[in-house]
């Protein structure tokens, strides 16, 4: 089960939403599936509570009454906490969706939500961050191409000797297309093997992340390193130089 870590302990859930009565119901369904759940109100709550004790996943309420849960995500990732985040919004609009992910929330789940969705993104999150779909002992710890390194043991990402912050997600889908460099990759592929068999989400998660990869990897003067396959997928190698916005 996703509730049960490597090592047999419950995977930990902090839970900071500041509708009482919704928490007290997602602490009990938690509990039921085999979590250990904590829970606050707040966005200074959270905060607090990740620097004392980080848990595995943390559910984060977009409406806090002090921080936003996009200004947690931002504060979280910006000091380098990768915790997998899946944000909980009663807002439904594409740009609302670009802005939790861009400010670091792995999943998205609008209210209401059914249980079994909520129950189903948190065991994708739990196997991601557990890496079910990880590398084997036998693979290196570093995985380059051209200029661009991946350090498998310690989460560094650097292209031309300078580091790179990746997100979680970044991170486990620039390996899965390093692992195969070269090699098209489908959708359906990488969205299993990133976001898990499971994934109940919009598929356009995917370019989403590709295109948050390009940014963070591809600048002007430099190849271009994912290459797209209309209609196939993605690949990892290199390409054309990459053109300065006009």
């Amino acid at each position: 089960m996703a509730s049960i870590r490597a090592g047999g302990q419950a995977t930990s859930v902090l839970l900071a939403d500041d509708d009482a009565r919704l928490r007290q119901l997602l602490e009990l369904e938690l509990g039921e599936e085999g979590y250990a759940v904590r829970s606050c109100g707040d966005g200074i709550g959270a905060l607090m509570q990740i620097r004392q004790e980080p848990p595995d996943l943390l559910v984060l309420d977009w409406m806090l009454p002090d921080l936003s849960g996009v200004e947690v995500c931002q504060r979280l990732r910006s000091t380098g906490v990768q915790v997998p985040v899946l944000m909980l919004t009663g807002r439904d609009a594409v740009k609302d969706r670009v802005e939790a992910l861009d400010a670091g929330a792995d999943d998205y789940l609008v209210k209401p939500f059914s249980i079994e969705e909520l129950l189903a993104r948190l065991r994708a999150l739990a196997r991601r961050s557990n890496g079910a779909a990880g590398p084997t002992k036998e693979q290196s710890d570093l995985l380059e191409l051209e200029d661009l390194q991946l350090n498998l043991a310690s989460h560094e990402v650097s292209r031309g000797g300078v580091a790179v912050h990746l997100s979680h997600t970044e991170f486990q889908l620039l390996r899965c297309l390093m692992a195969e460099a070269g090699r098209v990759q489908s959708r359906q592929s990488l969205l299993e093997q990133v976001w898990g068999e499971d994934f109940v989400g919009d598929a356009n998660v995917l370019d989403v992340y590709v295109r948050y990869l390009r940014r963070k990897l591809e600048s002007p003067g430099q190849p271009t390193l994912i290459q797209t396959v209309r209609g196939v997928g993605f690949l990892v190698k290199a390409g054309a130089i990459k053109e300065p916005p006009q």
